[in-house]
């Protein structure tokens, strides 16, 4: 308690409460201060509470005011309706204040003055508005395989510093592998060549001065992978992959080709086969048969008369039947041919040999 002395009067501050106080956000405090009067201490009753600034170049602000029987609660805005007198009437002795709805920023060193002419007394209070701590958040760090090490981490965002962490294993034998090295400012635990044996529940708590938060970590620990497999699978997949590129390229490039070849075949120009020379066949056929039939059915006296006709002896050739007509050769001068009658008196017999055209085709 701090007394500041004033005049020669009865005035006196009679608190002995703590002069330091701790408390948490939210909550609220009560700062004590209690006065008695003498019968000298005649003047009017002024009772100023106020935060003192920590610069000593900064102005003190003005927190609750009471003068002329009556209370001034709204010269501080940070605290506007949050700070109220403790007794209805202070006049009684009571100069105590009631602060609700802490906040961090409330921290300070408060002063209660007391006047009443000639008397003048006051008295110093430092409020500590502390925060808890926010419910930290727990998880495990790296990989958590057998015989690597394992760090699990503990992390409260807010909370007034210093902040204390422990944790505890609450399941299996609820004890701490014996690999385990814990930080407790940090918030970490170390667990090195992890085992099976490891996993299991594990909680954090992290405390300060005025409460503390919980997390819960579950870890299990999980043998190493197959690498060999793992590597023996990615081949595979590999050169899966690479088959069926190949194939799809494969089928791609054929259907190309066979698209293209098409294409070559349809533009193509092709030259017709000429027709078979049917004519030059048929008529030689008919000329041969022909002439042996005459042949056979002539007597020996007519031979001769036939042997006058060249011209109906000889095959036409292909080259004479190609010709055109207009330059087709006359036949050759022959003997004057012998009346029917004639023959017939002198012994011969009349035959009818087939006429030709001068394309060469049998009329």
């Amino acid at each position: 308690m701090c007394v500041c002395p004033g005049l020669a009067s009865g005035l006196e501050i009679t608190s002995t409460a703590q002069t330091s106080i701790e408390t948490a956000s939210g909550q609220s405090v009560k700062l004590d201060c209690k006065f008695t009067l003498a019968p000298e201490d005649s003047g009017p009753l002024d009772i100023e509470w106020s935060l003192l600034s920590s610069d000593n170049q900064k102005e003190d602000k003005v927190v609750i005011l009471y003068s002329g029987d009556r209370a001034y609660e709204d010269y501080y805005d940070p605290l506007k309706g949050r700070v109220h007198f403790n007794s209805a009437d202070p006049k009684t002795g009571d100069a105590s204040i009631n602060l609700t709805g802490l906040k961090s920023t409330d921290s300070g060193t408060y002063q209660c003055k007391v006047k009443k002419a000639p008397g003048i007394r006051s008295r110093k209070m430092l409020l500590i508005v502390m925060v808890k701590p926010s419910k930290p958040r727990c998880y495990a760090e790296g990989p958590t395989q057998e015989g690597k090490n394992v760090v699990l981490r503990c992390i409260s965002n807010e909370g007034t510093k210093p902040l204390q962490y422990s944790w505890e294993k609450t399941s299996d034998s609820k004890l701490l592998p014996s690999s385990a090295v814990m930080d407790p400012v940090g918030g970490t635990i170390n667990v090195r060549n992890a085992s099976a044996s490891t996993s299991g529940t594990y909680r954090c708590t992290a405390t300060n001065r005025v409460g503390s938060e919980e997390c819960i970590l579950y870890l299990n620990v999980t043998p190493p992978p197959n690498t060999a497999g793992i590597i023996a699978g990615a081949i595979i997949t590999v050169l899966l992959i690479l088959i069926i590129i190949a194939i799809i390229l494969f089928c791609c490039c054929r259907a190309r080709n066979k698209k293209k070849y098409e294409k070559e075949i349809c533009n193509e120009i092709r030259e017709d086969v000429p027709p078979p020379k049917s004519r030059v066949s048929t008529a030689r056929s008919f000329t041969v048969g022909s002439q042996r039939s005459s042949l056979g059915s002539m007597s020996p006296s007519n031979l001769h008369e036939y042997a006058l006709k060249p011209q109906y002896d000889k095959i036409p050739s292909s080259e004479e039947f190609e010709r055109p007509p207009s330059h087709a050769p006359l036949p050759p001068p022959t003997a004057a041919r012998m009346a029917g009658p004639n023959l017939s008196r002198m012994g011969g017999i009349p035959v009818m040999i087939p006429a030709q055209n001068r394309d060469g085709s049998i009329v």
